[in-house]
């Protein structure tokens, strides 16, 4: 019975360290994440802006009687044909964060079955340790792969990786690009984000709206539209980066939070099971000492 307290007691305080070690995971990331939920806030605002210049430049050409943009980077038809496709993930680079890289890695292999049955060959490019592994570990070949981006992004870093899709693309090599990444929704929740970045497609819907530009484009409006588009995509790589960094410690908070409340449960319900073979032990004595006296007897 002694043996079985010490081992208990040492189930007890094994579970109360690795209490102490969730809930201090927990704050850290809590810290981490107001960091990245601002830095996206900030990001997106320049991102609208961009998109808004963008548009504006598409508008401007159109309205000046062009029916077509020669511009590589933009759909050229509705009905054109995807013989070869790639997709862009991004994970974590550590785990202990829910199904956060659960869900993106799914969603990919998801992607994978249902161009397959299209016959559409599917490239994999990775950001994130967590979805390399897992491909790797199912002999899935990964073109691309960069580990440690996703928990330190940089626009620099961003559009060094997403400039060899887009060269990809604008070669041929490619008909479209996807990219999937978990995206920060609020404190408790994070969204899957699926969505094509090439090639573009044109927005003119709000040609009513006044212009936020004071240039016209003449005689280079294809080489302007070239430029903004590499912006745009590499901008949006980067932003995809952050937004996923910011779900990333939004969904650590709320798997530490559940580890560190179910290590309190499994504590209480260790110290009952002390508690218990305490009194079982005390009475076992009892009724050994009180056998001892009545032997004496």
């Amino acid at each position: 019975m002694g043996g079985n307290l010490k081992e208990i007691r040492k189930q007890i305080t094994s579970v109360k360290n690795t209490q102490k070690t969730t809930k201090a995971m927990k704050l850290v990331s809590s810290s981490k994440l107001k960091k990245a939920e601002e830095l996206a806030r900030r990001s997106k605002v320049y991102a609208n802006q961009l998109n808004a210049m963008f548009d504006d430049v598409v508008k401007k050409i159109r309205l000046r009687g062009l029916d077509s943009i020669n511009s590589r980077f933009f759909v050229k038809s509705k009905d054109r044909e995807i013989k070869k496709l790639d997709i862009v993930f991004i994970t974590a680079d550590k785990g202990l964060c829910g199904g956060f890289n659960t869900t993106t890695i799914k969603e990919v292999v998801r992607l994978m079955e249902s161009y397959k049955q299209k016959n559409i060959k599917v490239r994999l490019r990775g950001i994130g340790k967590k979805g390399i592994s897992f491909f790797a570990f199912n002999d899935i070949e990964v073109l691309d792969k960069v580990v440690g981006l996703s928990a330190m992004p940089t626009f620099e870093k961003a559009a060094e990786f997403i400039d060899s899709v887009v060269e990809d693309f604008l070669n041929g090599a490619t008909d479209e690009v996807i990219i999937v990444h978990n995206g920060f929704k609020n404190m408790i929740s994070q969204e899957l984000e699926t969505r094509a970045i090439l090639p573009l497609t044109i927005n003119v819907e709000q040609d009513s709206q006044d212009s936020i530009l004071n240039i016209e484009p003449e005689d280079e409006e294809d080489a302007i539209l070239d430029e903004l588009a590499k912006k745009y995509i590499q901008y949006n790589m980067y932003y995809a980066l952050v937004d996923s960094l910011a779900a990333e410690h939004s969904a650590r908070i709320q798997a530490m939070d559940a580890a560190t409340n179910n290590a309190g449960d499994l504590v209480k319900s260790l110290t009952i099971s002390l508690n218990k073979a305490r009194q079982e032990a005390i009475t076992t004595e009892l009724v050994e000492i009180n056998a001892g006296a009545e032997a004496i007897k």
